[in-house]
């Protein structure tokens, strides 16, 4: 399915659509504020090895981040933080960065794992933050990389990433053409906040 979606106001019929896909186990490719990527209902293991088998990377999904739509709901996937992170947090999200941060309980239920920390994302795009709203949780995500051979890059036109993988998933959104950087990691489970990967924008503290 190929939905066209307003990225600044998007078509509430057509965001319930995504949502009743993601429910029935489906993948969906989606736009962010960066670059575009794959996206899934936690803890949907059909649906991540889906993931899986389309990056050809066989990524652990340990490193899978969440797509929330706002600090509260980051708050039931995280302990309690500190106050300097909060107001990191709030100065720099909604935005095109990726936190890393102490993990709930949750988080290893979720995972399957013995995982502590956690990857947290409010994307500047309201078509995963409506998508989230209708779904009434975070969804799953990695980013849609493209892989030939020794070339491994973005892509960012949604029409070419139709063309690619219109069989491989549920739903395409164009949302218009992405972005060419990722976002920016940013590793808050220490004392200080360390980015461990420069993308698209500027940390604000």
């Amino acid at each position: 399915m190929y939905l066209k979606i307003h990225p600044e106001t998007p078509s509430q019929r057509q965001i319930r659509r995504v949502a009743d896909v993601l429910r029935h186990d489906g993948v969906i490719i989606y736009p962010t504020d960066t670059v575009y990527a794959l996206g899934w209902r936690i803890n949907n293991t059909k649906s991540e090895d889906k993931v899986s088998q389309i990056r050809k990377d066989h990524k652990k999904r340990t490193s899978f981040s969440l797509i929330c739509k706002d600090l509260s709901q980051v708050s039931q996937f995280t302990k309690p933080l500190d106050k300097s992170t909060f107001k990191l947090l709030k100065h720099n999200l909604p935005g095109p960065f990726t936190f890393l941060l102490p993990a709930s309980n949750k988080i290893p239920k979720l995972y399957k794992s013995n995982k502590n920390i956690v990857g947290i994302r409010i994307p500047d795009n309201n078509i995963p933050l409506q998508i989230v709203e209708e779904l009434g949780e975070p969804i799953m995500t990695t980013s849609l990389r493209n892989t030939n051979d020794e070339v491994m890059d973005y892509l960012v036109d949604p029409q070419q990433i139709f063309e690619k993988y219109s069989t491989q998933v549920d739903v395409i959104i164009d949302g218009g053409l992405g972005n060419v950087e990722a976002s920016t990691i940013v590793d808050c489970t220490n004392n200080e906040p360390y980015i461990i990967r420069e993308g698209k924008g500027e940390l604000v503290s």
